[in-house]
């Protein structure tokens, strides 16, 4: 997935993540509760959503944010994750392809507007889920060029003119009518920026939890969850890093894998896994037949080599582990 020009996501210079990975209740321990049950707990609610409104959400006593007045209990990390992540990293570094959010140009961020920055993440975001980077940049950038990457503009223009301009992204009949709905809902609430909360963002239409996360942080430099797309739910799975609750079981959809993955995995490690995973997912460890004869991580994947046309294919395997 690829957003607008001159912001990125991943391995590249210009977006550098330095926001602070925990947030304090901002307000005091000294406020005055009701000594009622029922009182105390309407009053500790009241400031829950309070806080959230005014805001953003927020981690709550350590725990990675799941959902509204939810917590997440921490679990034990799989075994050698560290090694298979070192490994995956090796791998990625030889890649010819490169980063697979990268950005076409390194243009000075600093020259846009911050409101307009944002819906411009937003909007490019939306336009790059189930399409080929290459094609979502260049729908981005058309945009870009007819002045179309504000809630404003693109409030006011026709949708038809959209659809053109983005074509041939994926269903981008839909997207253009959401695009115009996401445009009309930013200049009314938010006077046309971007709600600077996951719950807000998912209110939006076309917004699911992965856009919402990345835009969370492209938008808002704001960790609030792990970005988990097709690969990296994939990826995991084959790994054995996630399952059900309570269960042995894989997780069934992108949203369990992200709920899964950050009850253990290192917060530190939630921004640069989601473009770490995608290119190794579009390099070698593909959706139907993976490469695992070149993988130098097979001997620790509990499904190598189990969904290969040739098992017995081990030579790439060698000479890559030679390289590392």
């Amino acid at each position: 997935m690829s957003v607008i020009s001159c912001f990125s996501f991943g391995r590249t210079k210009i977006f550098n993540f330095t926001a602070s990975t925990t947030s304090r209740s901002p307000f005091s321990s000294k406020t005055s509760i009701p000594t009622s049950s029922t009182a105390k707990k309407t009053v500790q609610r009241s400031v829950k959503i309070e806080q959230r409104t005014k805001f953003g959400i927020t981690d709550i006593d350590g725990y990675p944010y799941k959902g509204a007045n939810e917590l997440v209990q921490r679990s034990e990390p799989p075994p050698h994750w560290e090694k298979v992540l070192e490994g995956i990293r090796k791998m990625m570094s030889f890649s010819k392809d490169g980063p697979v959010d990268s950005m076409e140009s390194e243009e000075a961020a600093d020259t846009v507007p911050p409101k307009e920055r944002r819906f411009a993440v937003l909007a490019s975001t939306v336009l790059s889920s189930q399409t080929k980077g290459h094609v979502s940049q260049g729908a981005t950038k058309r945009l870009r060029l007819n002045g179309l990457l504000t809630a404003d503009t693109i409030n006011k223009a026709d949708e038809e003119t959209i659809r053109k301009l983005i074509y041939p992204v994926g269903f981008y009949k839909r997207k253009a009518s959401n695009l115009k709905k996401i445009a009309d809902i930013c200049l009314m609430k938010y006077d046309g920026d971007i709600p600077n909360s996951v719950e807000e963002l998912l209110l939006l239409p076309g917004v699911g939890p992965k856009i919402a996360y990345l835009v969370m942080i492209l938008g808002w430099n704001n960790v609030q969850g792990i970005c988990v797309d097709t690969h990296v739910h994939r990826i995991c799975n084959r790994l054995g890093w996630v399952s059900r609750a309570g269960t042995k079981q894989k997780t069934s959809t992108p949203e369990e894998t992200r709920k899964a993955l950050q009850r253990w995995l290192p917060r530190e490690e939630w921004v640069p896994i989601n473009p770490l995973m995608v290119d190794f997912g579009r390099t070698i460890c593909t959706p139907l037949r993976p490469h695992c004869g070149k993988c130098c991580i097979s001997s620790l994947c509990p499904s190598a080599f189990t969904e290969t046309s040739k098992p017995s294919s081990k030579s790439n395997k060698s000479e890559l582990k030679k390289r590392l």
